[in-house]
């Protein structure tokens, strides 16, 4: 991964996932050469598994709704989702040999159903646009009289006018996220956010998640309170039992919320009312009097599921159908409108998607993403303290606060 550079950068990206890749192009297009740093042999890894290996690209809606979908300093993000919003990302990757759909949810996908279709992409218009790409990694950023100089690398120090940050968080660190850009900001003043997994599974109390590992429930409402019964989130979608917890789309978006421990209450019929559900037990109950509740709940329930919620309920599954009494029907119509899961927690930091905090908001010039400490710093992607629930707006950030970087980097005042 080495292209040749005829003279030295104006300026230098740190990080070559989406935000820098995009940093990069945004800043060369300014005019300014520029040295993209990646300390992986290659590009975009993490872009790669994006998706499930298909990278929901962006989400294709206004910038009122990315905002919606960003729980934390969302509004720090509104300057540069306007410049460069979801139909800007589109039309990008569509002009440059990248044709998108658009899917349920309004995720945006390449039409290849492939990730590397997008890295492809962005590695050509790196080529066009003449940007240096290196292998390194930089240990320090370098400067003089409070203003940056350049970096310092494992094997140089390289002079620049400015620097993009873009080194990702913390999670997935095989990828190369490993927190190396929190260092670097720190030495040079800037506060942290500690980080931890945003869009992360969540581990469960008891053994019940484990009899139901690979159990997926699609249209099932949750609802998730903290340790006082403080509503946090709730949600309608799709969830997965795994065998230390819960997983799947909609608790990945829970996870944003939840700092300690907690309950997932799932409602397993949200179409039906309590009387409706309730009534809807009495004819099957009564349709099949001699029947052993474990069959009888088959039509109500997925099969690994049944024996979980006899359990709870303490009734056995040779029950006959005539034989429940009244309490214990309607105390099933309760558990199958609330299902509690307790959560003792998230899962590591290395299995979430994206990283929770990184370099403070206060500290960053929403509309360039400069640093208000260092003048000739800039910050894009997840380094800096903002994340999105699942649905593509994650790496809409990535794009909007590389373009904005990159931008106000490449421009030809820094350049001089």
């Amino acid at each position: 991964m080495r292209t040749t550079m005829t003279a030295g950068p104006d300026g230098i990206v740190v990080g070559g996932g989406p935000a820098g890749m995009f940093a990069a192009i945004a800043a060369a297009r300014q005019g300014s050469r520029v040295l993209l740093l990646e300390r992986n042999g290659r590009l975009g890894r993490k872009l790669l598994i994006t998706g499930k290996g298909r990278c929901n690209l962006t989400n294709h809606c206004s910038v009122e709704e990315v905002l919606q979908n960003i729980p934390r300093n969302s509004r720090f993000l509104y300057s540069a989702l306007s410049a460069c919003p979801p139909d800007r990302v589109m039309a990008f990757f569509e002009e440059n040999g990248c044709p998108v759909k658009t899917e349920r949810g309004n995720r945006v996908f390449p039409v290849s159903d492939r990730s590397q279709s997008v890295l492809d992409c962005l590695e050509q218009v790196l080529a066009r646009e003449k940007v240096t790409v290196h292998s390194g990694r930089v240990l320090r950023l370098l400067t003089e009289e409070g203003r940056i100089t350049g970096v310092e690398t494992e094997t140089e120090r390289i002079p620049a006018k400015w620097v993009i940050l873009a080194t990702g968080g913390l999670s997935y660190p095989a990828t190369g996220s490993t927190g190396d850009g929190y260092a670097l900001a720190a030495a040079l003043g800037h506060k942290i956010v500690p980080g931890q997994g945003s869009l992360v599974p969540l581990e469960a109390e008891g053994e019940d998640c484990g009899k139901m590992q690979g159990l997926s429930l699609k249209n099932v409402a949750i609802r998730l309170t903290d340790e006082k019964g403080k509503l946090l989130y709730r949600d309608f979608g799709e969830l997965l039992f795994t065998h230390f917890g819960l997983s799947g789309p909609i608790i990945l978006s829970a996870s944003a919320h939840l700092t300690g421990r907690g309950t997932v209450t799932i409602d397993l019929k949200p179409a039906l009312t309590p009387e409706k559900l309730d009534a809807r037990l009495l004819r099957e109950l009564g349709q099949y009097p001699n029947r052993a509740m474990a069959h009888v709940l088959s039509s109500l329930l997925p099969r690994s599921m049944i024996p979980v919620v006899l359990s709870r309920l303490e009734l056995s599954p040779e029950l006959s159908a005539n034989a429940l009494t009244r309490p214990s029907r309607q105390a099933l119509g309760r558990l199958l409108k609330a299902f509690p899961v307790e959560i003792r927690g998230r899962r590591p930091v290395e299995e979430a998607i994206v990283t929770s905090g990184g370099v403070a908001v206060s500290e960053i010039d929403p509309r360039t993403m400069g640093s208000k400490k260092v003048p000739g710093l800039y910050f894009a992607g997840e380094i800096i303290d903002c994340d999105a629930y699942t649905g593509g707006f994650n790496l809409q950030i990535a794009w909007a606060t590389g373009f904005a970087a990159g931008t106000a980097a490449g421009g030809a005042k820094n350049n001089r």
